[in-house]
């Protein structure tokens, strides 16, 4: 099942994507049990939006095999993680704002787990069971001052740096998953989250170890080798298996 979140006619809906069309919730997605309004509206006519409004972003580094021989690093014996801010949201369709004082901003295909109900201290196995579903996101990067700060916080935060949508798929087995970044059109990205160190639902229970994971907080599991750098009038899209393509173009901050 694909939830879509999306505005129109100035009001804020949720709904399920069916092929063309989105039937409209009663409520959000976290609501039980959930209901629909009856309405029916063609996908194309509304403005799609972020997905959820998270209290929180959690991403994981170093994460798939090539990426890690990629930057010549060792093998994490556990998921290394860092927070984005929510303010660094943007759905589909949205602009990616370049910051003048950044001269390298790179872009990061990435699945992305969506809870789905209030998590702490859960083990693997039960995991699964806190997950609302999954959604692509981009983990844009001010590379260049990234290279310079001992943490990565600033890199990571600016508004606009983390892409996230069209929707939320329901069913799906992460494990076994193409992803893809195509810059202008172009595969720079081609994997398999196959290769990741650390599984979804590890990285769900180790992050539930630390802080307390709340419906809608995303947690980004890393991306794969390659990728490349954002310039103003580029269009990066993020296209997974079983989700959808996550479209946006980069603009230069004026």
């Amino acid at each position: 099942m694909k939830l879509v979140r999306f505005s129109k006619d100035n009001e804020v809906y949720c709904g399920v994507l069916e092929g063309a069309a989105v039937k409209v919730l009663a409520g959000d997605f976290f609501c039980r049990p959930q209901a629909f309004t009856g309405e029916c509206v063609p996908f194309d006519a509304v403005k799609v939006l972020p997905p959820v409004v998270p209290s929180k972003i959690i991403a994981v580094g170093l994460n798939y095999l090539d990426h890690i021989e990629e930057f010549k690093r060792s093998v994490p014996h556990e998921p290394c993680i860092f927070i984005k801010p929510p303010t660094s949201i943007i759905g589909h369709g949205d602009e990616i704002v370049l910051p003048r004082f950044s001269k390298r901003v790179d872009y990061e295909a990435e699945l992305a787990i969506v809870i789905g109900a209030k998590c702490k201290q859960v083990g693997p196995s039960a995991a699964a069971g806190y997950v609302l579903g999954y959604t692509c996101l981009n983990d844009v990067t001010a590379r260049d001052l990234q290279e310079l700060d001992a943490q990565w916080a600033r890199a990571k935060s600016f508004d606009t740096f983390c892409p996230v949508g069209p929707v939320v798929e329901t069913v799906l087995n992460p494990d076994r998953l193409r992803i893809r970044a195509l810059l202008n059109g172009k595969v720079t990205q081609d994997a398999h989250t196959s290769r990741m160190v650390f599984s979804c639902a590890a990285i769900v229970s180790f992050v539930s170890q630390v802080m307390t994971l709340l419906p809608g907080d995303i947690i980004a599991t890393g991306t794969p080798g390659g990728g490349g750098t954002l310039h103003a009038g580029d269009t990066i899209e993020i296209d997974i298996e079983g989700i959808g393509r996550l479209t946006n173009r980069g603009r230069q901050e004026r």
